[in-house]
């Protein structure tokens, strides 16, 4: 039986001078992220190059929540656009890491600030006489899992324009399903995180997230009394 820690300790170093090498090849727009997924709370285990503020030690984001909840059906996201915090928009590609038994536990995160390629493109939309604006979902990158934790909270109250007192109680079930199809509950307390900000019990919250399982399977394990 092969030491699997060991293997994905020695993936994850062998991916550090790949990082910096691409970074290299592309310079200041481009960030290079490696994460291992072992911990969800502190994934980052290096960057090259600086764009979205990483640093080593910090949290995953939203897409990396994404990926593990997905678990070993995650697949490579590749060259799709996301926004930063303060309206950079980003191209980015994810792709998961392996081990020799198929299991996913981590990923290599290129970003790439297309800022300046979208002022181009409005430059040139405005000299010929058109206008078009680039749309893409907002990420919060942070380098704590709290943050992000709470900005996938505010994204889904602010698609639904309802606070958790408005939502009936098949809405409420909803909401605990979408949170756990995002891997949000991958992460410790995030159960008790997720019921401090709705205002109900810690109680409550398992039961309205065993209520979504109950219905569609469970996304992750994470979450458990």
């Amino acid at each position: 039986m092969p030491d699997l820690d060991a293997q994905r300790d020695a993936i994850l170093a062998a991916l550090v001078p790949v990082a910096e090498g691409i970074a290299a090849t592309f310079g200041a727009v481009c960030e290079v992220v490696v994460h291992d997924y072992r911990r969800p709370e502190k994934s980052v285990v290096a960057v090259a190059g600086s764009v979205t503020g990483r640093a080593v030690g910090g949290a995953m984001s939203e897409i990396g929540m994404r990926v593990l909840a997905r678990g070993d059906e995650a697949r490579d996201e590749l060259n799709y656009l996301t926004r930063t915090g303060d309206g950079r928009l980003l191209k980015s590609s994810t792709m998961v890491l392996r081990d020799s038994t198929g299991t996913v536990f981590g990923a290599l995160c290129v970003n790439v600030d297309a800022g300046a390629v979208q002022q181009a493109h409005a430059l040139l939309g405005a000299l010929a006489g058109t206008g078009e604006t680039v749309q893409a979902p907002v990420t919060t990158f942070g380098n704590d899992i709290d943050s992000v934790v709470d900005a996938i909270l505010d994204a889904h109250r602010l698609r639904r324009h309802q606070s958790w007192a408005g939502l009936d109680r098949a809405g409420r079930v909803e909401l605990f399903r979408s949170l756990d199809e995002h891997g949000v509950f991958a992460v410790r307390r995030a159960i008790e995180q997720v019921a401090a900000r709705l205002g109900i019990s810690r109680a409550s919250a398992y039961n309205y997230l065993s209520q979504a399982r109950a219905a569609t399977g469970p996304a992750c394990e994470g979450a458990r009394p």
